[in-house]
């Protein structure tokens, strides 16, 4: 959540900050602000997307070589320019951005109040810019003395940047739990939430721990931990182009994303996946092949999108391996008292690399003896570095909040982990084994094709895109692929939408059908195709509307249904790859037909970096 962006140097700070808020508006478009060092600090912050902080600025003398930024997802206080930051102390000398929770806000507030401070915003990060202010006016020490020992006593998730009126060219930055870059330049400094504000000036990063402390000069990188001790920095060469954060002359990010889908899934098999000699590599599983192979179970941990890969995966985990996997919501299972053993392998799944709920699983996880394998898009994550081990997805930023390009490249890593540790254990042959490596290998190819048809989609969005609610069904290794839609449909579209196996159907959602329900099948062919059919048919006879995903020539459903969007042929385990993109196409465009922002829906965020 929230994005944060920074710059020291001898460039005019406020363009390098201002684009970046924009490149990081998918974390958070509640409200924003900068602070500039300018003869001065100046604090300008204004409720909504960058674009108005950006139009109300036009006129007015920006110019600093200091300065930091933020584009806002809500927690403590409802959107509004006084609960955007940048917030600024009493005196006025310094100001300070967040992302995260500081979950003990409420008794620090209560006593600075009792000191006599007043508070103009209702927002945690005021409260803790006030009680570093505090400490740094009470002790002799330094701002980074003050902002260390405050750290301390914090309870929550945090990064912070704090800009200083008496040190102007120098940044104080801080994180626990969320996600922290800093870029090196030649006599400058970048920060930010993630890359994207970065790649455009420099390649070399740095990725800041938990409980680090970073000091930013222009021409000076300092970074210490909590107990005052000097850490080296480690520098990474970031593996992105300018172009991939750009729209590349689509519409929105969410239609490029869905579209980039054949090149992604591409990339991510590619160099692991030897459909000509029959093999795969993946070096995360090689090194630890006896580790997983002989795995107690698997606990697939992860939210959202991810964790519909997870479901999908149980299903191909237990089908290739025999090995008994869970899949769980990694909110849940950080609170619960799990049973967690020597022997049991967590496979962590997430887009950035940075959910909070899944971070405090895996820690829980790590504690308890479990080994922990990661499946994450952005390389230098957190979970990626917390994982013993690990595969990264390779499909490039993903912008649109709604995640699309993620889910399929984490669906093909999946894959490919089952196909390896299916065919070590000696639980799929030679010859199912070659079979589905191929299978897995033409899956580009084949959603080129489904691409061909969003035109057709299109029109069954002008169709449908004034319905109130929506049924997805689906039954096997299709039935995660109907949540996924459903959930797509309401992320979008902001129409009701609810995912059900479609034998569930029978046992209380069937009492919503009537005339105006459109009830989407996922529905190509395998080995439940017959009871699908069935479960079609009991919606028709009760004039409910029928929209399948259906393989090509399909004549069943072609006649049943009211509407289908085809499929090209696959083997049952490799469907929800392809029958999950007319269902992202379908969600696109109802949004689109319904004139909202698709690729910044209301109230969501891309990375859910606090509870």
């Amino acid at each position: 959540m929230c994005g944060i962006v920074a710059y020291t140097g001898p460039r005019e700070a406020y363009p390098v900050i201002l684009k970046g808020l924009k490149r990081l508006e998918y974390r958070g478009y509640d409200s924003a602000g900068v602070a500039l060092l300018n003869s001065g600090l100046q604090v300008f912050k204004k409720k909504g997307k960058v674009a108005e902080l950006e139009e109300a600025l036009l006129g007015k003398n920006l110019h600093a070589l200091t300065g930091i930024g933020h584009t806002r997802w809500a927690t403590h206080g409802e959107p509004s320019d006084r609960n955007a930051h940048p917030h600024r102390s009493s005196n006025g000398k310094l100001a300070m951005v967040h992302n995260g929770i500081i979950e003990n806000y409420a008794l620090l507030k209560r006593e600075l109040q009792n000191k006599g401070y007043h508070f103009e915003s209702d927002t945690d990060t005021e409260v803790l810019l006030k009680f570093i202010e505090d400490i740094h006016g009470h002790h002799n020490g330094s701002l980074e003395e003050a902002v260390r020992i405050a750290l301390k006593r914090i309870v929550g998730a945090y990064v912070i940047i704090l800009i200083d009126e008496d040190n102007p060219d120098t940044l104080i930055a801080a994180r626990k739990g969320s996600p922290l870059v800093i870029g090196i330049g030649k006599g400058e400094h970048f920060l930010a939430s993630d890359a994207s504000p970065i790649v455009e000036y420099t390649k070399e990063v740095v990725y800041i721990n938990d409980y680090e402390i970073a000091i930013v000069k222009p021409d000076e990188l300092i970074l210490k931990n909590l107990g005052n001790e000097k850490v080296t920095p480690f520098i990474t060469k970031l593996d992105m182009e300018l172009a991939a954060i750009e729209k590349g002359g689509f519409d929105h990010f969410m239609l490029k994303e869905i579209f980039e889908q054949p090149t992604t899934i591409f990339d991510c098999l590619r160099g692991r996946l030897d459909a000509s000699a029959g093999t795969i590599r993946m070096s995360g599983v090689d090194d630890n092949l006896d580790m997983l192979t002989n795995a107690r179970r698997i606990i697939m941990v992860a939210c959202g999108t991810s964790w519909h890969a997870g479901l999908v995966a149980e299903y191909v985990f237990e089908e290739l391996c025999r090995i008994p996997v869970e899949v769980e919501y990694a909110s849940e299972f950080r609170y619960r008292n799990p049973v967690i053993q020597t022997g049991d392998v967590i496979i962590a799944i997430s887009q950035s690399g940075e959910t909070a709920d899944t971070l405090v699983a895996i820690d829980k996880a790590k504690e308890q003896g479990a080994f922990i394998f990661g499946v994450v898009n952005v390389v230098g994550s957190s979970i990626a570095r917390v994982s013993h081990a690990g595969a990264h997805t390779h499909a490039g930023p993903e912008i649109g909040v709604a995640s699309t390009k993620a889910f399929t490249a984490q669906l093909a890593v999946l894959y490919m982990i089952a196909l390896k540790l299916g065919y070590a254990k000696g639980t799929i042959g030679m010859e199912r084994y070659t079979h589905l490596i191929n299978e897995l290998h033409m899956v580009p190819e084949k959603v080129a094709t489904v691409l061909e048809s969003s035109s057709r989609i299109k029109e069954l969005a002008e169709k449908y895109k004034d319905s109130t609610d929506f049924l997805y069904l689906g039954r096997g290794f299709n039935f995660p692929v109907a949540l996924e839609g459903a959930l797509k449909l309401k992320e979008i579209s902001y129409i009701h939408a609810e995912g059900y196996p479609a034998a569930e159907m029978k046992h209380g959602p069937i009492a919503l059908v009537e005339e105006t329900l459109p009830v989407v099948f996922v529905a190509t062919k395998d080995a439940y195709h017959e009871k699908l059919v069935s479960n079609a048919q009991e919606i028709k006879a009760r004039r409910g509307k029928v929209v399948a995903v259906i393989t090509e020539d399909d004549p069943v459903f072609t006649e049943i249904a009211d509407d289908t969007m085809s499929v090209p042929a696959a083997d049952e385990l490799i469907a929800p790859m392809l029958g999950v993109i007319p269902l992202q196409l379908l969600a696109y465009y109802i949004g689109l037909a319904k004139g909202l922002d698709v690729d910044k829906p209301r109230n969501l965020a891309k990375s859910v970096t606090v509870e």
